[in-house]
């Protein structure tokens, strides 16, 4: 493991467990075993080191969506809180605790979510054919999210409630 590696992968822990602002540069440091030179030195500020955690939380998290239908996505949901746990969304949680001021944070979420609504899409997509209504996409989107965010306080049963919300959409759009 790279020392970028291990830094993108202590500090991901440490931001997901403990949030952004509790987490200081010294702190990180330690969790990466590294001086704070070293941690400054591969990842310039607190604000880009957050932007690189994103980026590689979303690619990993968008790697489990390769999946075939609405029913997958939300099993993918339920795979990843099971082995993540059930904590919200990372990337609104950054954009909630830093704000919309600091631009590499409101860059690095809008960015995510508009490639998660890509792939909702392409899923809708390979699962109905061609044409998908954006309308179903962004349903889906906001029960992915929703369930995402209520799981966090109802467990993963909350996943299970908004997979059958999703499949009674698809359902009727076919219909």
């Amino acid at each position: 493991m790279n020392i970028d590696t291990k830094l993108i992968s202590a500090a991901e822990n440490l931001f997901d467990r403990h949030g952004f602002n509790a987490t200081g540069m010294d702190r990180l440091a330690q969790a990466a075993g590294m001086s704070s030179r070293t941690l400054y030195k591969h990842a310039g500020s607190k604000n880009e080191l957050i932007a690189a955690v994103l980026m590689t939380r979303g690619q990993r998290f968008l790697q489990r969506l390769e999946v075939d239908s609405v029913e997958a996505l939300f099993d993918a949901l339920a795979g990843w809180m099971g082995e993540e746990g059930a904590r919200g969304c990372l990337f609104l949680r950054a954009q909630g605790e830093i704000g919309s001021a600091v631009p590499e944070i409101t860059e690095a979420v809008a960015a995510y979510k508009a490639r998660f609504s890509e792939t909702v899409g392409q899923i809708l997509a390979r699962q109905m054919g061609p044409g998908v209504d954006d309308e179903l996409i962004e349903q889906i989107v906001v029960l992915f999210e929703g369930a995402t965010a209520a799981a966090g306080y109802r467990g993963i049963a909350a996943v299970d409630t908004a997979r059958r919300a999703a499949t009674t959409l698809v359902e009727r759009a076919r219909a």
